[in-house]
């Protein structure tokens, strides 16, 4: 069995602003102290629907990079790449698409909602319809076993699943394996393998979950056994084939609760956004600017903090005990719009403060960043390349 590890990347957007901080980055923080994880700048996806003008694509790299790094994110805890920087992902991409079936790539839900949002653009392209594989390649590469996604992307970790699940029943057949994994059994112990062959046949026969729940367990806690042989009684449980590409699981983030200043989803095409390093006194005029409860055309008219923007930002910057003071100086008319937005103004700032601090050595010395991504690729590639002599071993693509 491979180890836990996270995969999660981002197309280059350029400079991020609040929203991606709290929709995706606050967790990527969380989850790096807690698991391995690795972290990459979607440059390749960029091209799916930017295939005619890639001229921002470095530029906004680096900008992002920056934010990422200052929003916390640690590359003493986390691994940074590009995806271009490790071509194993292009080989990979290539070699499964060979068997994906047309059918799956035009059923995935983004494909045709994307086309229709997207509609000045030319999106009649097999880069475009293949995206969710390259995607897939992307996780299965690095046969990590978490992907942390908001709801809507749940469709594409099931196809990654599928995937998975094809590539390994086409090329997971090893010459003996029935015999291999056998001899893998006894080496278990009697005990042990005993219990193995209990669950393995409660799985296969009665399609009990549990059972091979509980023989993955017994099989991570055994010491005694090399990894080709762990490996070969991985798949064994399932059938009679040799696990190359992991199953990833969907880790569910909670959608951010950060609208813009407008209400709506904060979105820099919507004009409603504040970045991530935005200057100070830009995110006061910007919030001091915001549009509050329409019936609040006079200081002395009574509002509802239901129908005001500022409202849902007091949810994420504001203790309670400012919530109720706005809540009641609002209808009341007890205090006007601009005091209501000061301790919205003083959350953000307070909030970027440290993000500012962090970035700053990196916008004086770039070659920082630079030297991140460097060893950041070195170490993505190691594991990359480990997947692709498999890969390429099961394929019959090795010419040992």
């Amino acid at each position: 069995m491979y180890p836990d590890r996270v995969v999660s990347g981002m197309r280059p957007t350029g400079a991020m602003h609040l929203g991606h901080y709290h929709g995706a980055l606050k967790n990527w923080v969380r989850m790096q102290s807690e698991l391995p994880c690795l972290f990459f700048v979607a440059d390749w996806h960029a091209l799916t629907t930017h295939y005619d003008d890639p001229s921002i694509i470095e530029t906004s790299t680096w900008d992002m990079l920056v934010d990422w790094l200052a929003a916390g994110v640690d590359p003493s805890q986390a691994t940074l790449f590009i995806q271009s920087r490790v071509p194993e992902h292009a080989e990979l991409h290539l070699l499964m698409s060979m068997a994906t079936p047309l059918g799956w790539l035009e059923r995935v839900p983004t494909y045709k909602d994307q086309q229709e949002k997207l509609a000045d653009r030319d999106l009649s392209t097999y880069g475009f319809l293949g995206y969710p594989l390259l995607q897939a390649a992307d996780v299965l590469i690095y046969r990590a076993s978490m992907v942390p996604v908001g709801d809507d992307q749940v469709p594409h970790i099931e196809m990654m699943r599928e995937l998975a699940r094809r590539f390994n029943h086409l090329y997971g057949k090893e010459k003996g394996f029935e015999q291999k994994a056998q001899a893998a059994v006894k080496k278990l112990g009697s005990k042990r393998a005993k219990l193995y062959t209990e669950l393995r046949n409660e799985f296969q026969e009665q399609g009990k979950a549990e059972a091979l729940e509980q023989a993955k367990a017994m099989l991570e806690d055994t010491q005694n056994l090399s990894m080709i042989d762990r490996e070969r009684l991985f798949g064994y449980l399932e059938g009679s084939r040799k696990l190359i590409l992991v199953e990833p699981q969907a880790h569910l983030t909670e959608s951010s609760r950060l609208p813009g200043l407008d209400g709506q989803k904060m979105s820099k095409s919507y004009g409603n956004a504040i970045a991530l390093r935005e200057e100070k006194e830009d995110v006061v005029k910007k919030v001091r600017t915001m549009p509050t409860d329409p019936a609040r055309v006079r200081r002395t008219d009574a509002g509802d903090p239901g129908r005001c923007p500022v409202w849902q930002l007091h949810q994420v910057y504001s203790d309670t005990e400012t919530r109720e003071w706005v809540v009641n100086g609002c209808k009341s008319a007890g205090i006007g719009c601009l005091e209501c937005k000061q301790p919205v103004i003083d959350g953000i700032l307070k909030e970027q403060e440290p993000m500012r601090e962090r970035a700053q050595q990196y916008l004086d010395d770039p070659s920082l960043v630079r030297a991140i991504i460097a060893d950041g690729c070195d170490k993505a590639r190691k594991l990359a390349q480990e997947t692709m002599r498999d890969v390429r071993e099961a394929m019959g693509l090795s010419y040992g």
